[in-house]
């Protein structure tokens, strides 16, 4: 399998290659140059399988230049018991007879981001050994508060690597920003920006896109790579769990071969849905991809409308994993679109770059209403839904599958289609527990309480188990102080590594 550029500057590269580089050299983002498909019998064989199995399996169809064994490797050294807490890694979850949730926040830092940031590293370390690269390989991260902590946590103390991540400042909720302040480990490094993510996402990109900076790097034994989900390597352990999920409805008499569902997936950076529309290219059985927004509602206009503008306001919201302006994977998805024209793809970011708005033409609006439903909710809706998915049905959940399970709800009456639909759970509720409390027990319950009192409060009276990533963090030592402007991230880059 070879990859190319959404730019068209850079085609037939290798996997390990493209998991290297991060990024292209055209500032383009890699995808696979050929499709990848599946019968129903093969997805089929996968309901009998552990989910390892499913990643290798599926794996193994988009790098190929790494051997079997070497996919093996990788995969169970990242989905394992002791990391993830349970068996089934991603399991899935029967909300009621119409909906599922598929739980993607079992791993260490408590975040879906964990799916992929277990797993990208044992990619980057063999990719490094397969191209023979010597310099050692700096991963910049632009975070809006969950990649982060996954990122520092996936990297730390691997040989060959250094983090480094930047979050917005007051842009990340206390636990998120306590994750990576206080994470350890010799070669990782957190840095606050004053400005939100898309600040920082832009900021990283346009490190990434200095010839100079990338020069002197090389010639300190110093490589630029990326753990965003703009790395290939980030985005296609992702696409297993959406089969992993089909395969488990079968198993469980949910549903039969053949039968299609719906996914929704709150996402901000289209990463994740992303990986779910690979997953339908391929063959899997799916009716529709339900795009669920907070207010930061870019792509629901993106979707219904064809234009998409980033020239409005950007709110701080209850779900801040989510408040994105500028959705990086959507390129992908235009790319894919247009059957792989470089020249419109080119042509709309640079329109988004320089004037923050671009419009795609009538054929390729009809493909994206032909895939896509979107929709968004507000923050009174996100805090309504956490309280009633609770008391309906003593389950709890965060702010982020909040707005999933609320635009759900909207899609219903808006269609009234009741295919089965899996709901993708992105956070732990304990991530947000500040929220989440005053969702189901009201502010009193909250009053004069820091997020660590609500982490118990969650516990005790929901009767769920805190996870061991989130003890105690309350305690550690900060090891992560630095604050710098959005414009001053390359100097801070260049600090850290002596440059």
């Amino acid at each position: 399998m070879f990859y190319e550029s959404t730019r068209g500057g850079l085609k037939s590269v290798l996997s390990a290659e493209a998991i290297k580089k991060g990024i292209a050299p055209d500032g383009g983002l890699f995808v696979p140059e050929t499709n990848v498909k599946l019968t129903l019998s093969d997805i089929e064989q996968l309901s009998g399988m552990s989910y390892q199995e499913r990643a290798v399996y599926i794996l193994k169809l988009f790098i190929d230049d790494y051997s079997e064994e070497e996919i093996k490797d990788c995969v169970y050294s990242a989905y394992t018991k002791s990391k993830f807490g349970c068996e089934e890694i991603a399991p899935v979850y029967k909300l009621n007879e119409n909906v599922h949730i598929l739980e993607l926040w079992h791993g260490p830092t408590c975040a879906f981001k964990d799916m992929a940031l277990q797993i990208l590293p044992h990619f980057l370390v063999k990719a490094m050994n397969k191209t023979g690269e010597k310099n050692e390989i700096v991963i910049l991260v632009a975070t809006s508060g969950d990649t982060g902590k996954a990122a520092l946590e996936g990297f730390k103390d691997v040989d060959g690597t250094r983090v480094v991540v930047f979050f917005p400042n007051k842009g990340v909720s206390e636990v998120q920003r306590l994750q990576m302040v206080t994470q350890e480990g010799k070669n990782v490094h957190s840095v606050a920006v004053e400005g939100n993510f898309d600040d920082a996402q832009s900021g990283v990109k346009t490190i990434f896109g200095d010839d100079e900076l990338g020069s002197r790097l090389n010639s300190k034994g110093y490589k630029f790579s990326s753990a965003n989900s703009i790395n290939w390597g980030r985005l296609v352990p992702q696409i297993v769990y959406y089969f992993s999920a089909y395969a488990d409805l079968i198993k469980n008499k949910e549903i039969n071969s053949g039968d299609k569902i719906n996914f929704v997936v709150p996402t901000g950076n289209f990463g994740n849905i992303l990986a779910a529309y690979y997953a339908k290219e391929m063959g899997l059985p799916i009716n529709k991809l339900i795009c669920a927004s907070n207010d930061n509602n870019v792509l629901t206009d993106f979707i219904n409308t064809g234009v998409y503008d980033r020239n409005r306001e950007f709110k701080k919201t209850l779900s801040p994993s989510m408040d994105i302006l500028i959705s990086s994977n959507l390129e992908r998805l235009l790319f894919e679109l247009t059957e792989h024209d470089a020249a419109p793809v080119r042509r709309w970011m640079e329109e988004l770059k320089t004037k923050g708005v671009y419009t795609v033409d009538a054929t390729i609006k009809k493909a994206i209403s032909k895939l896509f439903w979107a929709g968004y909710t507000s923050e009174t809706e996100t805090l309504k839904t956490i309280e009633c998915v609770y008391k309906e049905y003593g389950y709890v959940v965060d702010t982020h599958t909040a707005v999933g399970i609320d635009v759900y709800d909207k899609y219903v009456i808006s269609t009234g289609d009741m295919t089965k639909t899996v709901i993708a759970s992105t956070a732990s509720p304990f991530k947000f527990n500040d929220s989440v409390v005053r969702a189901i027990f009201g502010e009193e319950a909250a009053k004069n309480k820091t997020e660590f009192d609500m982490l118990e409060i969650l516990a005790k009276e929901c009767g769920i188990s805190i996870p061991q990533g989130l003890k105690g963090l309350d305690k550690k030592e900060v090891l992560h102080k630095s604050v710098c402007s959005k414009s001053d991230m390359k100097s801070k880059v260049e600090g850290i590594l002596g440059l």
